[in-house]
């Protein structure tokens, strides 16, 4: 059967696979430190977070200000 003009099968279409790689990007098993390597500003706030004098008063003056004057 014949297909109206406009229209395409899936078996039609096909690129290569350098092409599709550009865009497409598959999570490599390197990148898997990353997902468990916390930076050292996420531990700062994480650190005055388990803190609550530090969790409080970065909620009142910004977390640099609170960090520094209990940690710093």
């Amino acid at each position: 059967p014949k297909e109206p003009p406009g229209s395409h099968s899936a078996d039609s279409i096909k690129i290569k696979k350098e092409v599709a790689n550009a865009f497409v990007k598959r999570q490599k098993r390197s990148s898997l430190y990353f997902e468990y390597y916390k930076s050292p500003m996420e531990q700062m706030h994480e650190r005055c977070e388990n803190y609550p004098p530090c969790d409080y008063l970065s909620d009142q003056i910004g977390f640099s200000l609170a960090y520094n004057r209990f940690f710093g």
